[in-house]
């Protein structure tokens, strides 16, 4: 039996990255079964093996761990104040391995999420929503900008993935499509246009337009539509918001460009009215994008496939709103669970 009365006082090792934790998590086998034999069986190892590594562990502490007395331990008291510890220890691994796990299958992480001004306010909330009710430990971050400041971000690695119209070539990404969206020509209900079949573009040139400010993706999109007809809007107000567009029309302030899908609530209670104008609904898709060159987190991976699996599960046309899209379905991760 060792005896470390032979030793020199304060031989102990004191550093903790010299600990050998094989060692310990022999000491701590024993220690609860206070068995040489029943902790090599728990081990899958010789028992003398098990005697020596226990009596090399003493040695290095500089320490009697226990009390033999023929074939019955027991603990002494500095292998009561070692086994003590090495319960918080052995625990504290086995938590930190459940979270490795857990984050390096994505159900634990972070996830910043950059979204143009109207999917980022009537599309993504339900959408994270759906994803945050079936993997609650994520925490997400959304940004709501027009289509300049999301490039802005996704192009300066401040977000990990981005939601926008026409994404960016000039820079490597990865894309996948997300939701479709129509832009629509509303106004007033009681303007003059209303209810006029086969409206030719020209027809609007003299109208007054209420339009997003410069950088907005449904700005572009409109200008483009009418340029292509060598038609100039007359603009005579920019707004920063789809709802601010929606509240000018809806007062009289001129006509506007916006997506269906921000505009359910409002043509339900008649405060706006879509015009049949040849040419429109604009037929867009908003696409999920990420940098080439920055690595997903596997949590950021995971809502990348959420909301892609989502958006092919739940195309526009079957829903009356944004809302309706990301109910679960029998196929969905939410039902899975």
């Amino acid at each position: 039996m060792y005896d470390p009365s032979s030793d020199r006082p304060g031989t102990a090792r004191r550093r903790g990255s010299e600990w050998n934790l094989h060692r310990l998590r022999i000491f701590w086998t024993v220690s609860r079964h206070l068995s040489f034999t029943r902790a090599a069986q728990e081990l899958f190892v010789a028992q003398p093996a098990v005697s020596h590594q226990v009596k090399a562990l003493e040695r290095e502490l500089g320490v009697v761990l226990f009390e033999r007395a023929g074939r019955t331990i027991a603990l002494t008291d500095a292998g009561r104040v070692l086994a003590a510890s090495c319960d918080e220890i052995f625990a504290l691994l086995e938590e930190s391995a459940t979270l490795l796990s857990d984050l390096r299958e994505g159900a634990h992480g972070w996830v910043d999420i950059a979204a143009d001004t109207t999917s980022g306010t009537y599309v993504v909330p339900p959408a994270l929503g759906a994803f945050h009710r079936t993997y609650p430990a994520i925490e997400i971050t959304l940004h709501v900008e027009n289509r300049a400041g999301v490039q802005r971000r996704l192009t300066g690695r401040a977000c990990d993935l981005a939601v926008m119209a026409s994404p960016p070539r000039e820079v490597g990404c990865e894309v996948a499509p997300f939701l479709p969206d129509r832009l629509v020509v509303v106004a007033a209900p009681d303007h003059p246009l209303v209810g006029v079949p086969g409206i030719v573009p020209e027809a609007l040139a003299g109208e007054r337009f209420v339009l997003r400010e410069r950088g907005s993706g449904t700005r572009a999109a409109t200008e483009r539509f009418f340029a292509k007809r060598g038609l100039r809007l007359n603009a005579r107000m920019e707004l920063g918001s789809s709802g601010a567009i929606e509240q000018a029309v809806a007062a009289g302030l001129g006509l506007a460009v916006v997506s269906r899908w921000a505009i359910d609530l409002d043509l339900q209670v008649g405060r706006l009215a879509i015009l049949d104008v040849a040419g429109f609904p604009l037929e867009r898709r908003w696409s999920l994008v990420h940098l080439r060159s920055r690595r997903l987190s596997p949590a950021a991976r995971l809502c990348w496939q959420f909301l892609a699996d989502h958006a092919r599960e739940y195309p526009v046309e079957a829903a009356s709103s944004s809302s309706a899209i990301w109910r679960a379905s029998p196929g969905s991760p939410e039902t899975r669970k």
